[in-house]
């Protein structure tokens, strides 16, 4: 009788604890980071005391996003004019867990994050790569660090589904949301989980990507670009935000996630058709510019198929970029002082754009 008793007082004060307040002054959770949609304005990718899932297929350049969201939030400045995490005076500590690559391939993504963000070694980022263990101890590792790092505010766990042993056991899919809602509220933080996609379908894969698409509060899906594998685009699946545009982002041949900018505007010529000819004075400037970094001069023939080169990684397909079109370019680049020669015949070089 007095156990039942001691149940029903905890079980009472329980549930004093869980009610909500309507007359209560309960301030907006603080943004943990956010995507610019204009000049003025952006959306909250993400709030402290809430969890999101990036889901895509293998190969769809997650990891690199990641990357981002770390050096958005370790910088403290926007990224690319796109992605910024709201200035603090204090900076606070960001961990990086990562079940499936090798120390030194983990080692090479925190270094593109240094490089985004131009310092060496950043102060209030730390690291882990939990290859070698096992789902619990992972699950362990991540938990301790969580509950023990000070002054935290943003977590990724890059590979969420190896701190599990089935990704379809429903105990085990409600288990491990339950610690990312437990942990993101009781230490006010933001923690990304990355899942990958079932073949053939946009769905997060097993019971614990349902789980976690239910529970998020923003799911974000990374895919490669149809016309162009360079590119991969950024969508929102779901927000409890408002939602926005997808955004697309390439990689450098420095080997860095760059967002593209204007992409909405560039994928919608894209679907109209590519072609050369139209494209302004700029554009096809650039388009030279990127032939001319392997080499300082080219013969004619050479030229020629270097630009065929650039523009097949650029735009998938074979319309819009003929032999004829490629030779009008040469014939306006050397007319428009783009392309140089000492005389008639001998190899070209790159010139200058007019202002």
């Amino acid at each position: 009788m007095i156990k039942t008793r001691n149940v029903q007082n905890e079980l009472a004060e329980t549930l004093k604890e869980c009610r909500v307040d309507i007359l209560e002054n309960i301030t907006p959770p603080e943004i943990a980071w956010e995507l610019r949609v204009d000049d003025e304005n952006f959306i909250p990718l993400g709030t402290n005391g809430n969890f999101s899932l990036v889901k895509g297929k293998a190969k769809s350049k997650k990891t690199f996003f990641i990357n981002m969201a770390i050096a958005t939030t370790v910088g403290g400045e926007i990224l690319h004019n796109t992605l910024r995490a709201p200035f603090k005076e204090e900076p606070k500590q960001v961990l990086y867990f990562d079940t499936e690559q090798s120390k030194y391939h983990l080692q090479t993504a925190v270094k593109r994050v240094c490089t985004q963000i131009g310092t060496t070694v950043p102060k209030n980022l730390e690291a882990y790569g939990l290859r070698k263990k096992s789902p619990s101890e992972r699950l362990k590792i991540v938990e301790h660090a969580i509950e023990n790092t000070p002054n935290l505010s943003f977590v990724v766990i890059d590979g969420i589904r190896d701190l599990i042993t089935c990704i379809n056991d429903e105990a085990e899919a409600s288990h491990i949301a339950s610690k990312l809602l437990k942990w993101t509220e009781e230490q006010n933080i933001h923690i990304i989980a990355v899942l990958h996609e079932n073949p053939g379908s946009d769905k997060a894969r097993g019971h614990i990507g349902t789980e976690l698409m239910n529970k998020a509060e923003t799911v974000l899906g990374v895919e490669v670009d149809k016309s162009n594998t360079n590119v991969s685009i950024v969508k929102a699946a779901f927000c409890r935000n408002k939602s926005f545009d997808p955004f697309a982002f390439e990689i450098t041949e420095e080997g860095l996630p760059q967002i593209i900018q204007d992409y909405e505007a560039i994928a919608k010529s894209t679907r109209k058709g590519f072609d050369l000819s139209t494209l302004a004075d700029t554009d096809k400037f650039k388009i030279l510019e990127e032939v001319f970094k392997t080499e300082k001069e080219f013969g004619y023939g050479v030229l020629e198929a270097q630009i065929k080169v650039v523009l097949d990684n650029k735009h998938k397909g074979t319309a819009g970029k003929g032999q004829a079109k490629i030779k009008s370019l040469i014939t306006d680049a050397k007319n428009k002082g783009w392309l140089k020669q000492s005389q008639s015949g001998k190899p070209y070089r790159l010139g200058s754009l007019p202002v």
